[in-house]
């Protein structure tokens, strides 16, 4: 049983790191490459981070309930590992959340009010000049749950 809690936790923190590490370093680049700043880069990256954020929900459950379980059969310092994993992946969870339901909804709304094409309104226009301001923070928050995930793969290394 441990193995399997053990396999399922390694598995969802892969799919959900690897997934965040792909989207800032393949896709995000490649989709501005090809697309430049239109409608469609933003739609999917908009889309992409959406779904990114869906994978971590599900990743993120995994974790915590494998992770759970074997705290229960754990002790001494193991147990501390175990609980600063959780610790950690609730904050990555909460990053994710943050992102979903607070700044993408907020994007959409700006760029509806600015026409549909964020970049296509004024510089001005106050719905670009709020997307423009939670953009980056939109990066930062999914950065930050990027660098979350890779203390858990650090503090994992150390269960020995």
């Amino acid at each position: 049983m441990n193995v399997i809690l053990r396999v399922l936790r390694l598995l969802s923190l892969v799919v959900w790191v690897g997934g965040l590490t792909f989207f800032a370093s393949v896709e995000a680049p490649t989709a501005f490459h090809v697309f430049g700043t239109t409608r469609q880069f933003a739609q999917l990256i908009g889309d992409s981070v959406s779904q990114l954020n869906q994978l971590g929900y599900i990743s993120g459950f995994i974790f915590l309930i494998a992770t759970a379980m074997l705290w229960l059969r754990a002790w001494g310092r193991r147990r501390w590992l175990l609980l600063a994993q959780i610790a950690v992946v609730v904050l990555m969870l909460a990053a994710a959340v943050y992102v979903q339901a607070g700044i993408l909804p907020a994007m959409e709304r700006d760029r509806i009010a600015a026409g549909g094409d964020i970049t296509a309104a004024p510089a001005s226009n106050p719905a670009r000049l709020d997307f423009e301001r939670l953009h980056p923070i939109s990066e930062k928050v999914e950065g930050t749950a990027l660098f979350l995930g890779l203390a858990v793969t650090i503090l994992m290394a150390f269960e020995g």
